[in-house]
């Protein structure tokens, strides 16, 4: 198994660990309750090291992910981060990714831990298929002439795995913004406190080091994810947790992240995307640049009319669904499956999202969850279960 930087400050805390994409992470360090609430009232402190780092630079890094992503990457401006789909060539979904763009030729793409390999490969396979692209925009630029020599190689653009360079901490929460605001050694930011916008990123220095803040989450909270070098991530954890105790900060484990997540119904890879997945299913239809003239997975990436789609639902009682269980009609007859599902630590009630056939799928359909044996009567609902009010 890995671990990341913070192995030993986990310890200390008497975190439990899981296995996590092949990582030992931190599930919980007190209580999963305590972790979710703590999250939504106050903030939350999350170890993400796990996940993976890829960092695409070179004159033509935009149009290469517009090539090898399914969103228009190269439109966003320096500053912004964007959701985006790894899709394979059939359509399916190799992970989900996010991409930062650092400069006008240097991105940043943060995927899943699990998919790491997976991603490594995509991207390889597609710097090696990507000339000919670049071909044939040159030959339509009526009299622009272009030289690639120098330009790292014929095509333009490098991606280098950087994952093992740094880590990555969250804050999440309501409180997420004055804490870091509080942490002493967090200075030179690039946009002060309170003009920094969601899905954007600024740089600053932790001690006289880089470090980049970004305005993301996996929460359905406010809060920010830093990058740092992992050297000095040990030293950043240890300050945000002295910055944060005044404000209720807690260090939070995987069990508070996943059920955080699941009430904001953001997907998680290996539940509710999968390379068997198509994006419109999981209603990531929108992610998807449609119109671009080139892109791996283009010409798959319709999902079947009877496809299966991704719903939420909202059940009776405290008996919750988990992945895997069944969703059936008033007779029995199978309707889908969940992917995801828990009693809600906000609502109080069972959620769960699952993909279920499109005739069945409207809000306010009334299904059953079959939960060992038992039906549990259950409401299609739209997605997400809470949004935060501010």
């Amino acid at each position: 198994p890995r671990y990341t930087p913070l192995r030993e400050r986990h310890e200390a805390l008497g975190a439990s660990f899981t296995d996590f994409g092949g990582w030992q992470m931190p599930v919980r360090y007190t209580s999963d309750l305590a972790e979710h609430h703590a999250v939504r009232q106050s903030a939350g402190l999350f170890d993400i090291s796990h996940m993976a780092e890829f960092l695409v630079t070179g004159p033509y890094a935009g149009e290469f992910l517009d090539y090898a992503l399914a969103g228009r990457i190269s439109a966003m401006p320096v500053g912004k981060a964007k959701y985006s789909l790894v899709l394979a060539a059939d359509g399916g979904i190799i992970d989900d990714v996010i991409a930062y763009r650092l400069a006008d030729d240097r991105f940043l793409v943060i995927a899943n831990a699990g998919n790491r390999g997976f991603v490594d490969s995509a991207f390889a396979s597609r710097v090696r298929s990507f000339p000919s692209i670049i071909e044939r925009q040159q030959e339509r630029a009526e009299g622009e002439e272009r030289s690639f020599a120098g330009f790292l190689g014929d095509r333009g653009v490098d991606v280098e795995d950087v994952s093992d360079s740094f880590a990555l901490i969250a804050v999440q929460g309501p409180a997420a913004q004055a804490i870091l605001a509080d942490t002493e050694g967090i200075d030179a930011l690039s946009v002060p406190w309170g003009e920094q916008k969601y899905y954007a990123w600024a740089q600053a220095t932790f001690r006289d080091e880089p470090l980049l803040i970004a305005r993301t989450g996996y929460t359905g909270e406010d809060g920010f994810e830093l990058l740092v070098r992992a050297d000095d991530a040990a030293v950043l954890w240890d300050t945000l947790l002295v910055a944060g105790e005044p404000h209720g900060l807690v260090p939070a484990g995987l069990a508070a992240r996943d059920t955080l997540r699941l009430e904001a119904g953001m997907p998680l890879y290996g539940h509710e995307l999968t390379t068997e997945t198509k994006p419109a299913q999981a209603g990531l239809g929108r992610v998807v640049a449609a119109d671009k003239s080139s892109f791996i997975g283009k010409d798959a990436v319709d999902a079947a009319a009877d496809a299966p789609v991704l719903v939420g639902l909202v059940a009776e009682g405290k008996r919750a669904g988990r992945a895997g269980y069944g969703v059936v009609d008033a007779d029995g007859a199978p309707l889908g499956e969940i992917t995801s599902g828990a009693l809600s630590p906000t609502l109080g009630h069972p959620i769960a999202m699952a993909y279920v056939t499109p005739s069945s799928a409207e809000e306010g359909t009334a299904v059953f969850l079959d939960v060992r044996g038992t039906r549990i009567p259950a409401t299609v609902t739209a997605l997400p279960f809470y949004r935060r009010t501010k």
